[in-house]
């Protein structure tokens, strides 16, 4: 299955955890890593291109780091531009339509914060709906969220574990489905 990563972080060289991800994704056959920052660095972004890439992968991960319980914003411009419609949904826009979708988050957080009556009071299923209504909308299937928590102070052998984890969760991770969230999240 050809996979596409779409990393987005501003700033990929000061990451430990993103970068590292990135780097070892690199290592995989029928992976391709693409980074929005350094590609887009005026933000003018190439909506063919990336079009493009889509169709030509059956998996599609968004990587990156949570930003105020969202997306960084290149990231946000990109859906917004990138998803238009009769391309992705409405008459005609059926080209992410059963592809797989995913999300891969690193959070400065604990993963205790990262539960109902935790600091953060939400999952990281919780958080990331909306990346799940955007593939449901698009007719992709949505795959389970992958989350690395505390990211700041992992030390290099939590982040190698960090990275093999994100290996093993592209090898594993089948499509999910609505109720299984709900189960999930308790």
């Amino acid at each position: 299955m050809k996979t596409l990563i779409i990393v987005a972080h501003p700033d990929l060289s000061q990451s430990r955890i993103n970068r590292a991800w990135a780097e070892r994704l690199r290592l995989l056959p029928d992976m391709t890593v693409h980074e929005l920052y350094p590609t887009y660095p005026d933000r003018r972004i190439d909506v063919r291109r990336e079009q493009a890439l889509l169709d030509a992968h059956d998996r599609i991960i968004f990587q990156y780091p949570l930003y105020w319980y969202s997306t960084p914003p290149l990231l946000k411009q990109w859906f917004d531009e990138v998803l238009a419609p009769v391309w992705a949904f409405g008459p005609g826009g059926e080209h992410l339509k059963g592809k797989e979708i995913g999300i891969a988050i690193s959070t400065a957080g604990t993963a205790a914060s990262y539960r109902p009556g935790g600091y953060n009071l939400f999952t990281i299923g919780d958080i990331a709906k909306p990346i799940e209504a955007l593939a449901n909308y698009v007719g992709a299937h949505y795959l389970p969220p992958f989350a690395t928590h505390g990211a700041r102070h992992l030390t290099d052998e939590q982040l190698a574990e960090s990275a093999e984890a994100y290996v093993r969760h592209l090898a594993t991770a089948s499509r999910v489905t609505a109720a299984d969230l709900v189960a999930s999240n308790g």
